[in-house]
């Protein structure tokens, strides 16, 4: 099993970024597919999540400005994050757990820092 994210960087507020999550081994369309944050310091919460039928959450902190999608087909969850501010600042988890409870499979993250 296997998760490994991809996009984030060091941005200025304002900035678009578009995460990735590429997944392996194991049923990816039965999985929930959740994006997590941890800033240092600071508790992990949970971004945004998709269930296996394409229902949606976001964190009141992120909605309008963040976009959660999956692609079966290509086995690989996605996170939009538009408008970054500086406490979008953070590691960006993604974790595929089936429903969310702080289970299942996780990759190590990316780095997303926002800064002028």
């Amino acid at each position: 099993v296997q998760l490994v994210e991809s996009g984030g960087g060091s941005v200025q507020p304002g900035a678009s970024l578009r995460l990735s999550c590429s997944a392996s081994g194991f049923a990816f369309e039965e999985y929930y597919m959740i994006w997590y944050r941890q800033a240092p310091g600071k508790e992990r919460e949970l971004v945004a999540l998709i269930t296996p039928t394409d229902g949606t959450t976001y964190h009141d902190s992120v909605k309008g400005r963040a976009f959660i999608t999956r692609d079966n087909a290509k086995i690989a969850a996605y996170l939009q994050l538009y408008s970054l501010e500086s406490a979008d600042t953070a590691n960006y988890l993604c974790n595929a757990d089936r429903p969310p409870g702080g289970g299942g499979y996780w990759g190590q993250g990316t780095q997303v820092t926002v800064s002028s």
